[in-house]
């Protein structure tokens, strides 16, 4: 983890970890529709208004902000958005086909069950992003079941050229699926 200093008036603190300049253009985001505690939005969210899906992490690292680099939309990080807000209220929740992460899924769309969120959200699918090539175990193709069961899901393959920050330059069909779903909200 980086250490970084981050001037604070004519003091500095230390911050270990990434961090969040707030400044002009991006207002400081209210904590209190997040997931879970401690989740903080990801920097650059302003105008969120002209996107129509918002992209939201079920956990670290799920893959948020690269579909939405990659298709459009809001990347929310892991908060839920917010409609009173200007924030989408269709949101696509993410997370990985390991174990962590569909059990991540579960709880965010639990939360939701329980209608802990903003007014006027509303979850159009869950999106699995492969956490490695290849086939997945036969125990979590078993909790991809149960969660289809609660949810629209929407499984991606493992992408090699996302690994390098790059675009998918042949995008499988279950990308191209996606793609058209959110294209759906922009019309």
């Amino acid at each position: 983890m980086d250490v970084l200093s981050v001037a604070s008036g004519d003091r500095q603190m230390w911050v270990r970890g990434p961090t969040v300049q707030q400044g002009p253009a991006a207002p400081a985001v209210a904590e209190t529709s997040t997931l879970w505690s401690g989740s903080a939005a990801p920097s650059g969210q302003a105008g969120h208004q002209i996107h129509q899906i918002a992209w939201v992490n079920a956990h670290g690292g799920a893959g948020a902000t690269t579909l939405a680099r990659e298709l459009g939309g809001a990347d929310m990080g892991r908060r839920w958005p917010d409609p009173a807000r200007d924030e989408p209220g269709r949101m696509l929740l993410v997370a990985r086909t390991h174990a962590a992460g569909m059990r991540a899924a579960s709880q965010a769309l639990d939360t939701l069950r329980q209608e802990d969120h903003p007014a006027g959200v509303r979850v159009v699918a869950l999106v699995l992003v492969a956490d490695a090539p290849g086939r997945l175990p036969i125990a979590l193709g078993r909790r991809v079941r149960v969660l289809r069961s609660a949810v629209q899901v929407h499984r991606l393959p493992w992408i090699p050229a996302w690994r390098l920050g790059k675009p998918a330059v042949n995008p499988p069909r279950e990308l191209r699926r996606l793609m058209e779903l959110v294209a759906e909200g922009t019309r």
